[in-house]
């Protein structure tokens, strides 16, 4: 083939990946070069070849790259999912390397601290900008709250009356983050509280800032808690868990939970079970992260531990990842220097994209409180 053959031929396919992608977007209502806030502008023409090729990986990887804008992230974000435009692009060959990889290898057993080192460790200067007073990196509850550290302190609340925390009580908190919820319940409750992070940066963050309280961290993973507590929690662990090893999790709370302890997830969860997350997500945010879905949970628990109570606050996610966002976007002059314009369009596509989704209802905010056969139902109340 001569060169000006494969040059026609490049231009031919570039004209229909265009054209392909622009019927994809208008069919959700989003117009290249449009004046609507979920309209895309296109920079890089090579984006769509791109994104028709590395599917999610490539939309995420090509607007870091400045390739293509839209004035309302989330807007689009939503609209493509409610659409269901975005399951055009969800066929490529990343997504099945991502699945293959995932049947073939247990990667959150192989590598338990990779997502501290290369997500909760990036800084805490930056989550301390975004997240608020509590450092609370979880669905906040908005049901009488105006603020997002009010929304937080109603989500410890609402966790510890579903426990039925009392002082004195002993609580095992897995995958504990900066200790926020352990402090509210030490402080607010008199509770007793041992942590498990996999981030040196959230331990030494907790201790230097919790030294007062009866507040215990310690830099391991989760799997190797001993002990025997009066409530085991995790908020915001299990997306880290892996389908592999729900099963494993039930029995270690379990065997963690003194005579009628009761146990508690706090967890997003998928619509349909998966293997694995997003690529771009997964290479980019949170990585061998996946999310459970009800089904597979419910499984899990079946001869180990009873369903008292199942609660979803999905939708409250997507107001807690707008005010992470404008908090993030506010304090980013302090923060350029140091992190760089790159990683601002990432955290910006992260945030933005995931509250799209959150606000689309593609996703949930799952609670469960449980407890062993034989163990009285504990009045838990939602509030």
């Amino acid at each position: 083939m001569t060169n000006a053959a494969r040059k026609l031929l490049s231009t031919f396919d570039d004209r229909r990946a265009a054209d392909t992608m622009r019927e994809v977007l208008s069919s959700a209502g989003i117009t290249v070069g449009g004046d609507a806030p979920w309209d895309i502008q296109i920079h890089d023409a090579r984006v769509y070849a791109r994104v028709l090729r590395d599917a999610t990986l490539g939309v995420g990887e090509s607007y870091v790259d400045g390739w293509w804008d839209c004035a309302s992230l989330d807007q689009m974000v939503t609209r493509l999912v409610l659409s269901r435009a975005n399951l055009v692009v969800d066929d490529s060959w990343v997504l099945l390397a991502q699945a293959v990889k995932a049947r073939l290898f247990n990667l959150q057993i192989a590598r338990p601290f990779e997502v501290g080192e290369r997500h909760y460790d990036v800084g805490n200067d930056l989550y301390a900008a975004m997240l608020g007073k509590h450092m609370a990196y979880t669905c906040a509850y908005w049901k009488n709250a105006d603020t997002l550290d009010a929304a937080q302190e109603a989500k410890f609340e609402l966790v510890c009356r579903k426990i039925g925390l009392r002082p004195g009580m002993r609580v095992l908190d897995l995958g504990c983050g900066w200790a926020g919820f352990a402090a509210f319940a030490a402080e607010r409750h008199g509770a007793k509280v041992v942590g498990y992070t996999v981030s040196k940066e959230q331990q030494a963050w907790s201790r230097a800032h919790h030294a007062a309280l009866p507040v215990e961290i310690r830099l391991e993973d989760y799997r190797k808690a001993t002990g025997r507590y009066d409530a085991v929690v995790s908020i915001g662990l299990m997306e880290h868990v892996g389908w592999k090893n729900y099963r494993s999790y039930m029995e270690l709370a379990e065997r963690l939970l003194a005579p009628n302890g009761v146990a508690f997830v706090h967890t997003i969860a998928g619509n349909i079970p998966r293997s694995h997350i997003e690529p771009w997500f997964d290479k980019y945010i949170f990585p061998n992260a996946v999310l459970p879905t009800l089904a597979r949970l419910a499984s899990a628990m079946e001869g180990i531990l009873i369903p008292e109570d199942v609660h979803n606050i999905g939708e409250d996610y997507d107001r807690t990842l707008m005010a992470w966002w404008h908090n993030f976007d506010a304090a980013w002059p302090t923060l350029r220097a140091r992190y760089g314009d790159t990683f601002y369009r990432r955290w910006k596509y992260y945030l933005l994209s995931c509250a799209g989704a959150f606000r689309a209802r593609s996703q949930q905010l799952f609670q469960f409180v449980m407890t062993r056969p034989g163990t009285p139902a504990p009045r838990s109340r939602r509030g």
